[in-house]
């Protein structure tokens, strides 16, 4: 009996934390205001990120190409403005301080690929620019990545993570106390080190999610979001019998082309060309 009296009351004990924590954890993505558990902190999700990016770019060639880089940052940083505007305009003004937003071109014409880690940190692979042959093009790319950011999907998957390796009990001890295993799994989970620059296998949600708030973050940077279709039709074509990098780990082409043809109309009322 006080073996079954000790199994119980620690049951409860586990249900209760993992009550508190889905509470406090909840987190509201702006426009699709769907409830999003993001348990990681900030903080301490930007102090890794910041760390593994650092690492990415000493394990990887910049480009020297002057045009090309301003290109990248050209564009990335109009994205970026206009998804701190987006935030101010959905009560999140307080997030942005959280961001320090940087886009550097790596030179690598075989990897077509793009990623935006928390906190705002972005490498472009010199392989994607013959996709997006333009501002625009890399706009669409660019606005979806950052999409993923403003959104917490990074935090979201790192926190379903940590749920379901090390359950509820252990999720404050691997925050504060063991540091050292949760950046273990912040490189699995972003893929980074042995596998150098592909990031995060976002789910279908996260990237239909990034799709959507994506077309209108590039819009309202003042970037054509029907140029979208064309883009990834090009990357469709570009695939063959095996998909370029960007698209192994996402929604096929054609199905991302139906949800960016019913999203347009909403996008188009932000489009304001500059």
């Amino acid at each position: 009996m006080p073996y079954i009296k000790t199994a119980y009351h620690r049951c409860r004990h586990l249900l209760a934390v993992a009550a508190i924590l889905l509470m406090v954890a909840c987190t509201t993505v702006p426009m699709t205001n769907r409830q999003s558990f993001q348990m990681v902190p900030d903080a301490d999700l930007h102090a890794m990120s910041s760390q593994q990016y650092r690492q990415v770019l000493n394990q990887s060639k910049l480009s020297d190409d002057a045009a090309q880089v301003r290109t990248v940052r050209r564009v990335g940083n109009r994205v970026a403005r206009a998804a701190e505007d987006f935030l101010r305009e959905q009560g999140l003004g307080h997030k942005i301080s959280r961001f320090r937003w940087e886009f550097n071109l790596i030179e690598d014409d075989q990897k077509v690929n793009a990623w935006v880690m928390p906190g705002g940190k972005a490498a472009v692979y010199s392989g994607l620019l013959r996709i997006t042959r333009d501002d625009t093009g890399l706009a669409v790319v660019l606005g979806h990545e950052v999409a993923h950011a403003i959104a917490g999907h990074g935090n979201e998957r790192l926190s379903q993570g940590l749920l379901a390796r090390m359950g509820a009990t252990a999720l404050a001890a691997a925050l504060s106390q063991q540091p050292a295993a949760t950046q273990e799994l912040f490189n699995q989970a972003y893929g980074v080190g042995a596998n150098v620059g592909i990031l995060l296998p976002y789910s279908r949600l996260h990237e239909t999610e990034a799709d959507r708030i994506g077309l209108v973050l590039m819009a309202r940077a003042g970037y054509d979001p029907r140029a979208a279709i064309p883009l990834w039709e090009r990357m469709k074509a570009e695939g063959g019998p095996r998909p370029p990098e960007f698209i192994s780990t996402h929604p096929a082409p054609t199905s991302r082309i139906q949800v960016i043809r019913r999203e347009l109309p909403r996008a188009l009322l932000y489009y304001r060309p500059q």
